[in-house]
Parts: structure tokens; C-alpha cells; sequence
């Protein structure tokens, strides 16, 4: 696995820097004939888990990108906590994946596009630890298209 530092150098603001990679691993994603949505974990100002969908691969509906960053951080982390660490992931987390941060007790959820169908914050429960913070629409336009476009092609194949 790759870790990057945020350093001073970036003119980009972290949550956009850090966004940006989350894209990166989104772009994986699609090359792989998945949803193209990818996320990554940040400590300290450091990555230290990525993921993307898997769901296809892996025949697991699980497998969404925030499932396999949370994994990819608590083993490089040596614990199942994820206190102090922000995700990042293009597409607000939906119902299952905001569950699951509230048992790793992320400190930050950042997400690019909203989903009004799917997403966490369609529910009128609170799903996240009560000491997340979260914040949505980083990069939401671009983190959209990259999704629409894929099920744009999906539909045109049909």
C-alpha cells in the first residue's frame, strides 16, 4: 500500500487533497467494471487505508469502498478503533457503511456527492458515533458525474 503525506506544498485544502485520492481509488473501481466509488482513510494527515467497490469481484455485497478502507486502517493501525481518523469516499455512505463507522468510531465522515436515495442522511436516525463530525459536497460535483456516467453507459449497453 502507498501512503501519502499532506504537505505543506499542496495548494489544495486537505479535505479536497484527500478527496481527490478517494477518487483515485474510485477510478480503480470503474476500471474494473464496478461502481465506481473509492474512499480513503487519513491519520494524522496521512493515508493509511484506501479502498474501492469490490462488490462484483468479490461476489459480496459488503464490499463497498468505505468497508474495505475501515479494514485496510485497522490493520495498519493494529486496532479496531479508527478514533482521531477521517474517511474520505466519493459518495455519501449509505445506511450499512455509516453503521459500520459508528463502530469504528471514525472522528470524520467526508463525503463528495450526496445519494438521496441510498444515503445516510435520507434516514431520519442518527447512524454516526455521536462524536463524528461529518461534511458532505467536497468535490460532490465531479465524485456525481463519475458515477452517473458509469450507469449512464450501463443503460446505453442495454
Amino acid at each position: 500500500m502507498k501512503y501519502i503525506n499532506f504537505g505543506e506544498e499542496s495548494s489544495l485544502a486537505p479535505d479536497e487533497f484527500f478527496m481527490k485520492e478517494a477518487l483515485k481509488e474510485a477510478n480503480k473501481a470503474l476500471e474494473q467494471d464496478e461502481v465506481p466509488i473509492g474512499a480513503v482513510i487519513v491519520c494524522q494527515g496521512r493515508i493509511i487505508g484506501r479502498g474501492h467497490n469490490l462488490t462484483e469481484r468479490l461476489n459480496d455485497v459488503t464490499a463497498h469502498a468505505e468497508m474495505q478502507a475501515f479494514t485496510a486502517a485497522a490493520d495498519y493501525l493494529g486496532g479496531k478503533y479508527l478514533k482521531d481518523c477521517t474517511l474520505y469516499v466519493t459518495m455519501e455512505p449509505c445506511v450499512m457503511c455509516a453503521g459500520a463507522s459508528y463502530w469504528t468510531q471514525i472522528s470524520r465522515v467526508v463525503f463528495g456527492a450526496h445519494d438521496p436515495q441510498r444515503g445516510f442522511t435520507t434516514i431520519k436516525q442518527k447512524i454516526l458515533h455521536p462524536k463524528t463530525e461529518f461534511i458532505g459536497g467536497v468535490q460532490g460535483e465531479v465524485c456525481g458525474e463519475l458515477v452517473r456516467d458509469f450507469f449512464r453507459s450501463k443503460r446505453s449497453k442495454t
